[in-house]
């Protein structure tokens, strides 16, 4: 009964209005000051530095955990049941740490990728090589679809990663809210929503990369990042393609070498658990900073990149260890769709700058994060057919926000 009041009450007119941005990129990068655009090699290096020594200490570390718990001392002490309790806690806490490590160290690399970590050409693109392939992503490849993301996100027609599906695409009929069984469109239970977020967390950057998944929907059936002959890349960018292919090759090969020397167990429990927690922390990381529904989409015209780089949010992401660890990369992403070539160390001061200037168009959130992800997961479904200005709508085609009256277009579900 409580559900069905809610409905009715729902009213498409009630909802707060949303005017795109007006000002020029050149307007915005005015507001913020010279100093902050400076690369400065030797202070990057120093940030990689301080990655590679805490991810090797963490390691060495953990080469401990099992020869300590697992010794007859120890056993008699906390109990053989107690020991083996601590011993798997132990690698529960590696792993926590290691994975936001790493996670820290695909941000360099992801740095690299937009030529912010250094002034030099051939430093962002060694290092940036090195890193990626390291946590298997192919970076030259991935650099080229990411720097195209930038260049258009939020626009449906061509933004690369994270494009709504419309109420065409999921089926959904062209009828007033009450005329349509959402249920019957969204009737999961909550379980099933469940395993369904975990798959995307754990599978979702792979599928991208491999199948093209929340890309775009007009590219060919079998478009990925491996194929130098893909729509994804210029004739030009063919040979960058095949050198992204052969380091993921040599991390293949480095990865069965070293399970056949130290057994396939080893080299998970130290690496691969650790790598599944970077794509878990970056999926979870990009899809909030891309999807919510306060968040516009656009189509046409309405579009700029001044616009597109606002439609992203800030996030209070794991409090400390965000910061610390990811370098920020959560705390201060819209700067960097701005101005993806500004040093990561200088988002917090180009920040305010940037808030003080744009007002209301900042987005930012101290939600839990995980409590983000589930909200946005579950209203995040859709956006309309039609329309220059779009906001998600959630599992009954409710919206909570809509376009000012000149940039609405009304239909039948309004």
């Amino acid at each position: 009964m409580g559900s069905d009041l809610k409905t009715q009450q729902y009213s498409e007119d009630s909802l707060p209005e949303y005017t795109p941005m007006p000002w020029s990129l050149k307007e915005i990068r005015a507001a913020i000051p010279a100093e902050y655009f400076v690369r400065d090699t030797a202070r990057g290096l120093s940030y990689f530095g301080r990655d590679v020594l805490l991810a090797a200490t963490a390691w060495t570390c953990a080469t401990y955990i099992d020869p300590y718990f697992q010794q007859a001392a120890t056993k008699e002490l906390l109990t053989p049941i107690g020991a083996e309790v601590a011993r798997w806690a132990a690698w529960l806490v590696y792993w926590w740490f290691q994975g936001l490590i790493f996670t820290g160290i695909w941000v360099i690399g992801h740095e690299c990728g937009h030529g912010a970590f250094s002034d030099h050409k051939i430093v962002n693109d060694v290092l940036g090589f090195i890193t990626h392939t390291f946590l298997w992503t192919p970076y030259f490849s991935w650099r080229i679809s990411h720097h195209r993301h930038h260049s258009n996100h939020a626009s449906m027609e061509r933004d690369e990663v994270y494009v709504p599906k419309t109420r065409e695409d999921l089926g959904i009929p062209d009828k007033a809210n009450e005329e349509i069984d959402w249920d019957e469109i969204f009737g999961d239970t909550p379980i099933y929503t469940l395993y369904m977020l975990i798959r995307q967390q754990v599978l979702a950057f792979p599928a991208y990369l491999l199948f093209n998944v929340s890309g775009q929907k007009n590219y060919p059936k079998w478009t990925n990042h491996f194929d130098p002959n893909s729509i994804l890349f210029t004739k030009a960018q063919r040979n960058v393609v095949i050198i992204s292919n052969i380091g993921i090759a040599a991390m293949v090969y480095g990865v069965v070498h070293f399970s056949s020397i130290y057994g396939a167990g080893e080299v998970i429990k130290y690496y691969g658990i650790p790598w599944l927690l970077v794509s878990h922390w970056f999926i979870m990381i990009t899809y909030l900073h891309h999807t919510d529904p306060l968040l516009p989409h656009y189509r046409g015209k309405e579009w700029n990149f001044q616009r597109g780089a606002a439609a992203t949010v800030d996030r209070d992401f794991l409090g400390w260890q965000g910061r610390f660890f990811l370098h920020d990369v959560a705390h201060f992403h819209v700067i960097h769709h701005f101005f993806p070539k500004m040093p990561f160390y200088h988002g917090p001061e180009a920040t305010q700058h940037l808030k003080a200037f744009i007002g209301e168009h900042y987005a930012y959130s101290n939600k839990n994060p995980f409590k983000a992800l589930w909200e946005s997961y579950n209203k995040c479904q859709f956006v309309e057919n039609e329309g220059d200005v779009l906001f998600y709508r959630d599992k009954k085609g409710q919206a909570v926000r809509r376009p000012a009256a000149e940039y609405r277009v009304k239909s039948k579900t309004q």
